[in-house]
């Protein structure tokens, strides 16, 4: 098994390398990893500060360790912290980021680049984000005794570990020091499984939501003015095309009762014109918007990126997308302000998902008929909607301090060293 795992790593490279002329997310993987490890090895070359190292797929991940990054870098401040992306849309938005020290593309998960990664960024700890479970390099850390834990991790009975034929996986989980889990369904999984070092900690996204919907609201001048007839806003977040295919009649019915902020998922150009292409009346670019005028329109376009968990505080109802095709987007940002959300099908890998919508603050939908009749439950009745809201609130408040206790954990580490 472990030589299938290292050839299809490879062809997996490989196929990056050859789709790379055509698909720019191909490219930039390439691109980011071509001397690589010269480039770690460089930059850490003089430093003496005790390091923790940080992993995250992509940007969804390092929303989710946020919270915890921020609160080691505040418990201590003298530490270096290495932040390493596996995909280029996590790299390409917080390559940046002020929280880390270093931050870099993960290395193809080899053991001649685990022990060279490792051995150039001596970190005291490692800690990896929910997913990305790689064999070489928790086989080094273990190796080299290490620390090595998983956090906001979440499983289901379907996964490879817990397959009959799954016991090369499950000893990649066996290379942990400890896995914090979301749940205590996942806890006993894991358990069943004959993994011990586990503890049910939470979700770090919810003290990320938390934070962010209780802090001074930051300065939008142009969606205020948007938004300032108290008019009712439905807020569409990470849209896919066919999100706003089942959209389009509701759009087109509240038209005139209604004000739409449609933030897609992607913000290319030839993107952005398909989507201003599928949504009714008057279409304004943020962009281009001015304050003085941009309420003349109905629908605001958003065309940047990192705006998003902002614009929940307009809102009154959210619509997220995703679920009609891989999967669904970010719900916590909406349900921090306690906003109705309505999304497509696919959710059941979520389970702030399965939870919202077993307290009823959230609603499935396979249709815009089943779209338009669940909104005009909670349109037409503000009680329920102020009800739905209340909910949301309680359950987001209820969930959060994943970080607290993480860290508790991650105290009694530092203390070793």
């Amino acid at each position: 098994m472990r030589l299938l795992y290292s050839f299809g790593l490879r062809l997996y490279a490989l196929l990056l390398r050859l789709l790379s002329p055509f698909v720019p997310k191909a490219a930039a993987w390439t691109a980011g990893r071509r001397g690589l490890l010269g480039r770690v090895r460089e930059a850490l070359r003089h430093e003496t500060a005790p390091r923790v190292w940080f992993h995250c797929a992509s940007l969804g991940e390092f929303e989710q360790g946020r919270p915890l990054m921020e609160a080691y870098r505040a418990e201590y401040p003298d530490h270096k912290l290495v932040l390493t992306f596996f995909s280029p849309s996590g790299y390409a938005v917080r390559h940046n980021w002020p929280g880390a020290d270093y931050v870099f593309y993960l290395p193809l998960d080899t053991a001649a680049n685990a022990r060279a990664f490792l051995e150039a960024v001596q970190p005291r700890l490692a800690v990896f984000v929910k997913y990305e479970f790689w064999h070489y390099f928790l086989r080094e850390l273990q190796r080299q005794a290490i620390p090595a834990i998983c956090v906001s991790a979440i499983f289901r009975p379907e996964q490879v570990f817990f397959q009959p034929w799954g016991g090369f996986f499950r000893r990649i989980l066996g290379s942990f020091t400890h896995i914090f889990t979301q749940n205590q369904a996942s806890a006993d999984l894991l358990r069943g499984a004959g993994l011990t070092q586990v503890s049910v900690a939470g979700d770090t996204r919810f003290d990320t939501v938390v934070r962010t919907a209780s802090a001074p609201p930051r300065p939008l001048p142009l969606v205020e003015a948007f938004t300032d007839d108290w008019c009712p806003v439905l807020i569409v977040g990470s849209s896919w095309s066919e999100d706003l295919a089942i959209l389009a009649p509701l759009l087109q019915k509240y038209e005139q009762e209604l004000r739409f902020i449609v933030a897609p998922h992607e913000i290319s150009e030839a993107n952005l014109r398909r989507v201003e292409a599928m949504l009714p009346g008057q279409v304004l670019r943020y962009s281009q918007a001015q304050a003085a005028t941009v309420a003349q329109a109905r629908v605001l376009l958003i065309d940047n990126v990192g705006l998003l968990n902002s614009l929940y505080r307009f809102g009154h109802f959210a619509y997220i997308g995703g679920a009609f095709g891989k999967g669904l987007h970010n719900t916590l940002e909406a349900a921090a302000f306690g906003l109705p959300l309505f999304f497509g099908p696919t959710y059941h890998k979520f389970q702030e998902a399965q939870d919202l919508v077993k307290l009823g603050c959230a609603f499935p939908v396979t249709s815009s008929d089943e779209l338009l009749k669940a909104f005009g439950l909670l349109y037409y009745r503000e009680e329920a909607r102020l009800q739905v809201q209340d909910q949301s609130l309680d359950y987001v408040h209820d969930h959060s301090g994943a970080t607290q206790k993480i860290m508790r954990w991650v105290e009694g580490e530092v203390v070793r060293w």
